[in-house]
């Protein structure tokens, strides 16, 4: 669910592109030449192998989050509610800790496009990347939905996807707290370099297991358009379903930015604002 890696390493590269994830700011870049930096650009654009690896392990990822959560609703609503609520809860926590554990040294372990463009925008992810990953995502949650679909009856009263059960507002406020909860902590645990990398599996997922606690009765706590998306395109139905594009991706890029103005760093003011060239000039006009 979030760029996060076992180790807590602080660069991940492909093996041909060189392609930097999950920077932390206490790091500096070994120089490079100028040639050096636009070969490792081209081969990041490109389609490569290690990013192919990547994308199939967010499919892989993505798909058996989807599908053990989801699979926990639909045989708790026919089954006489064997799972329970609390059961449901812990499921989707446990998944997320051991995806994150399986596939994060290798992708980052997003399964969210919400966490994918909140990292962008924070220049932790490429932005060219973000196409690909989100669309990795929906597959691997489509792809779950429907083998549930064919594993189980797929009645109407038997849909684990997420709809509002009270109004669409009160459903896009808790989708929004929960997203941001969640994004400001993946930022603190997975991004940065105090803090532990071998416990972010475990902090995240159990971040999780509490937003599904707190939100699930109402809004479905889906913090993951992916989530959403999946089981709805299965059962064709899209009742409310702006709520959960808007709410997480708006919720998770707010808690990204919100961890990053609090987020450590020993660097001058003025290097932080990148004004002091500016600085400089004003200086020089009035010597």
């Amino acid at each position: 669910m979030g760029e996060i890696s076992g180790t807590n390493a602080n660069y991940e590269k492909s093996m041909e592109g060189g392609v930097v994830l999950n920077v932390k700011d206490s790091e500096v870049p070994v120089p490079q030449e100028v040639g050096d930096q636009k070969t490792n650009e081209d081969k990041g654009c490109s389609l490569s192998v290690p990013f192919l690896q990547k994308l199939i392990a967010e499919v892989f990822g993505t798909y058996f989050l989807i599908f053990a959560g989801c699979a926990s609703v639909i045989v708790n609503l026919s089954k006489d509610k064997v799972v329970t609520f609390p059961g449901i809860c812990v499921v989707w926590g446990l998944v997320v800790m051991v995806m994150v554990y399986s596939v994060g040294h290798i992708s980052g372990a997003h399964f969210n496009p919400a966490v994918t463009i909140a990292f962008a925008t924070c220049r932790r992810f490429p932005w060219k990347q973000v196409p690909a990953y989100v669309v990795a995502q929906v597959l691997g949650s489509t792809l779950a939905s429907g083998t549930l679909r064919l594993l189980f009856d797929g009645k109407p009263e038997h849909f684990f996807g997420t709809i509002p059960a009270g109004s669409n507002l009160q459903s896009l406020v808790l989708e929004f707290i929960i997203s941001f909860y969640l994004m400001f902590v993946i930022s603190g645990v997975a991004t940065d370099n105090r803090a532990i990398g071998e416990l972010a599996g475990l902090a995240v997922g159990a971040t999780v297991l509490l937003n599904v606690l707190i939100a699930g009765p109402i809004s479905g706590a889906s913090m993951n358009p992916a989530r959403t998306l999946g089981p709805a395109f299965i059962a064709n139905r899209f009742e409310g379903i702006w709520v959960y594009m808007v709410g997480p991706i708006c919720g998770t890029v707010s808690g990204a930015w919100a961890y990053n103005i609090i987020r450590f760093t020993n660097k001058p003011l003025r290097e932080i604002t990148r004004s002091g060239s500016f600085l400089k000039s004003l200086n020089f006009t009035k010597n």
